[in-house]
């Protein structure tokens, strides 16, 4: 203002025309400071001369030093450049337009979090039902999935809902949740579905077939329509005649037989040429090659019939809240678990659930005993009575040892080998080094001391009895010492919460006539209780010899006779375990 003044007064004493000038210049700096430009009057005003009234001349106005926070500050140039943008109507229509597609995507961004939200809860809940209906955690375990279910959704929500922005790593984050939970929810089903399949079985089949020389023209029923048919009655009779009613109905005609008085008489028929064809189940082969040997491959099959029979069972959880029995039978054979045939392993475990002891009861295969409700109180082999029936087998026993066997469980080779696997394969202590034959499936060494075994090993050590001074009690011994070792293994909580992984790898394999409810139950209380497992083996004794057995007509065959003593210990050590008892020197879990 003073420069402006004294502008002023000079100019009214004449001063020059440069001096005039200049307040024109200052003038117009003000009108323009007036208008929308601040920013280049700003400019103006810090640039403009000076007049020096000392030196008597105009010099430049010097610049200010500039400060951090001008440096922060946007160029008064590029200032006044937005603001001639921002009074360009096109410029603010596309500036909505922008906006408004932000808004737009962020909408869309929403309502995908809130659908991944949805399909995460709605799978949380699929796996939280399967989990529940596959029933073998306990409430604890439980409680704890539904906790953690619940945190990893209120972590989606809160990065979809309740944030700020697009979110997008908390979409990736629930799109893998989503996933495992997918994942999970469909293993369990498949798993659960096994866990059915392999539990309450409370069926035996029996498989009819008809059988003609090997070298026969007829390659199926309807071309032997006019054969002369061999049947006996003597075992199995009420099976038989079924499959002569079937094939009646399927051929339209009634059928020409003629009937023996075992299986032996009527297979040598059917070498004589006697009859053209020969009705028999198909689990009495095995009895039929140990007269004839070449059986199999101087006979073909052309029809098959299955004939299914129910077997009664307890199935109420209290059943295994309580001492009971379960007979154990190893199957020689890689077919239909159902189907009926020898029993190559017949173990008796007795089990009482309060005590926690078991008992493991070996019976040597070829027991000379009467076979109830088959053999009128002939003896046979203890392997026969599998033929007729896992029931027949276990009522075999139970008046063998003068007890009651609640359930059952058959296994064949595969399922055997599969369970081995499942479990990472078992350490088991054999008493002798020997190598097996290829005829127990495979020839492997055997460490006398702790061996390491996979499925196939495990099945071998088993099956062998050849390299064993004492034949099949040894080989009842490894039975139980592998038996032993599985248990031990499944008793581990580790192994009970991958119990999953094992049913699903021997579905195929395995039979039992345990409900579901009743082996969930027992893997929930061993995951409660985690309790330690008392093992005691013991094995039938008997001495060797030859006799003529019922399954086998007139043929005597190696048969092993029971020792008195051997059986009445046994039905002792089974008292000692129903009333409580820890057997001394048993084996523990731990």
């Amino acid at each position: 203002m003073e420069q402006r003044k004294s502008a002023r007064r000079r100019s009214s004493d004449g001063t020059s025309n440069r001096n005039m000038r200049s307040i024109n210049n200052s003038r117009e700096v003000s009108r323009r400071a007036k208008g929308k430009n601040r920013y280049a009057y700003e400019e103006d005003r810090r640039s403009a001369r000076y007049y020096d009234d000392e030196e008597d001349y105009y010099r430049e106005r010097p610049k200010k030093k500039s400060s951090l926070n001008d440096k922060k500050k946007r160029r008064p140039e590029e200032d006044y450049q937005n603001i001639r943008k921002m009074s360009d109507p096109e410029n603010n229509k596309n500036r909505k337009n922008k906006r408004r597609r932000g808004r737009k995507k962020n909408r869309v961004s929403r309502t995908i979090g809130i659908i991944l939200v949805i399909i995460q809860f709605i799978l949380s809940v699929v796996l939280a039902v399967n989990v529940m209906l596959f029933n073998v955690l306990t409430s604890t375990y439980f409680l704890v999935l539904i906790g953690v279910l619940l945190i990893l959704l209120g972590i989606t929500l809160l990065t979809q809902i309740a944030a700020k922005g697009k979110g997008i790593g908390g979409k990736i984050f629930c799109i893998l949740i989503c996933i495992i939970l997918g994942v999970g929810s469909f293993y369990i089903g498949k798993v659960n579905n096994a866990f059915q399949k392999i539990t309450g079985s409370n069926k035996k089949t029996s498989s009819m077939v008809v059988a003609v020389k090997a070298d026969d023209n007829a390659d199926t029923l309807s071309a032997a329509a006019g054969y002369t048919f061999g049947v006996q009655y003597a075992t199995g009779g009420d099976q038989t005649k079924s499959a002569v009613k079937q094939i009646e109905k399927e051929l339209g005609q009634n059928i020409t037989l003629q009937e023996y008085s075992n299986l032996g008489e009527e297979a040598q028929a059917l070498y004589d040429g006697e009859v053209d064809a020969i009705i028999y189940n198909s689990a009495y082969s095995n009895i039929i090659k140990e007269q004839y040997s070449t059986f199999t491959k101087d006979t073909k099959v052309i029809y098959k019939h299955n004939i299914v029979v129910e077997i009664e069972s307890d199935t109420s959880d209290e059943s295994v809240t309580k001492p009971f029995a379960v007979y154990l039978s190893g199957i020689d054979t890689n077919g239909d678990i159902t189907e009926q045939g020898r029993s190559d392993v017949n173990i008796v475990a007795v089990v009482n659930p309060t005590s926690h002891q078991v008992l493991l009861i070996t019976t040597p295969r070829d027991y000379y005993v009467p076979i109830p409700g088959v053999s009128g109180g002939q003896d046979d082999k203890l392997t026969h009575a599998g033929i007729y029936g896992v029931d027949v087998s276990m009522q075999t026993l139970e008046e063998l040892y003068d007890t009651d066997i609640e359930f059952f469980g058959r296994v064949n080779f595969t399922s055997m080998t599969s369970v081995v696997d499942a479990l990472g394969g078992l350490d088991v202590e054999s008493d002798l080094e020997f190598d097996t034959g290829w005829e127990s499936g495979a020839e492997i060494h055997v460490n006398e001391g702790m061996n390491h075994f996979d499925g196939i090993s495990a099945l071998a050590f088993c099956r062998e009895r050849q390299a064993l001074p004492d034949g099949d009690n040894g080989r009842g011994v490894h039975q139980q010492a592998v038996i032993t070792a599985i248990i031990k293994k499944m008793m581990s909580p580790a192994m009970l919460r991958g119990a999953s992984d094992i049913i699903e790898s021997v579905s195929d394999g395995v039979d039992t006539n345990f409900t579901s409810s009743q082996i969930q139950s027992l893997i929930k209380t061993q995951l409660r209780t985690n309790a330690k497992w008392n093992i005691y083996s013991v094995a039938a004794d008997g001495t060797g010899g030859t006799d003529i057995c019922y399954s086998s007509g007139d043929e005597e065959l190696y048969v092993t006779y029971p020792d008195e003593n051997s059986v009445a210990e046994i039905i002792g050590l089974i008292k000692k375990v129903k009333d409580g008892e820890i057997i001394e020197g048993s084996v523990s879990t731990e």
